[in-house]
């Protein structure tokens, strides 16, 4: 779970590379666009622009660069050419790249056009709730610390957190453990130490926790059809707290506090 210093000087190329992937996407008008059409985009920037891997493509049998998640799906969603994303939508991206043998893996949920206030209030809170699970991370600290930070803020703000799935270690594989639960206590887990890497993904609901995942094998949706949301970030544990290997340049690092 430890990555070696020249290690973790190559996951960082590979998470730089992955953000400069969202600032294009940010760029993008997204309203009429098909999901097929944000793959496709991704695909051409990942291997023609970056000279780099998708990770996802082939991963388990996925076809895809990417998932597209727009408004109840929560996570997996299958880009196809007849789903095209609207004015109002929210869309989570969930994207990885490999680059010199090693993965960076990163999402952001977009907020389409004219989003709902209702909307806008869930995206802010499910960022906000990934950082404050990374501002726990440091050495000595323990992953129960993230997951507990991580669904604080979203239940004191009215929302749950799927239990289903999870943050990951990451390195020469997509997923590696340990596994970092968006729920926790304070205090408990795994023990963190400088050199390890590992996503911290949280996916927070407007209703219910509970999840499914429909026919195709892949898309998992909210059971009550509310909206979902998501964030995710590839950090590393530094001797002095935390390093964002898939920072964007624009985004401003939410790291003031621990509590």
């Amino acid at each position: 779970m430890v990555k070696t210093p020249d290690e973790l000087a190559l996951m960082r190329v590979s998470g730089r590379m992955l953000a400069s992937v969202f600032e294009m996407l940010d760029g993008q008008e997204l309203v009429g666009m098909s999901t097929l059409q944000a793959n496709d985009l991704v695909d051409r920037f990942i291997t023609v622009d970056l000279a780099a891997r998708p990770a996802s493509k082939g991963q388990y049998g996925f076809k895809y660069v990417l998932n597209c998640s727009i408004n109840h799906v929560v996570c997996h969603g299958v880009p196809g050419p007849s789903e095209i994303i609207r004015d109002g939508d929210i869309v989570n991206f969930d994207i990885t790249l490999e680059k010199n043998g090693f993965i960076a893996d990163s999402s952001k949920t977009y907020l389409v056009g004219n989003a709902p206030p209702a909307a806008r209030r869930l995206v802010r809170v499910a960022q906000e709730a990934m950082w404050r699970g990374i501002r726990q991370v440091r050495p000595g600290a323990h992953l129960g610390d993230i997951g507990f930070a991580i669904e604080r803020h979203a239940k004191r703000n009215g929302y749950s957190v799927v239990r289903e799935y999870c943050g990951h270690g990451i390195g020469r594989e997509m997923h590696e453990e340990p596994q970092v639960l968006n729920f926790g206590r304070p205090g408990t887990g795994l023990k963190l130490r400088e050199g390890m890497v590992f996503t911290i993904e949280p996916m927070v609901n407007q209703g219910t926790r509970k999840v499914s995942t429909t026919s195709d094998g892949w898309t998992v949706v909210t059971n009550d059809r509310k909206l979902s949301a998501q964030f995710e970030h590839t950090v590393a544990v530094t001797r002095t707290g935390v390093d964002v290997l898939t920072l964007r340049q624009d985004e401003t690092p939410m790291l003031e506090s621990r509590a």
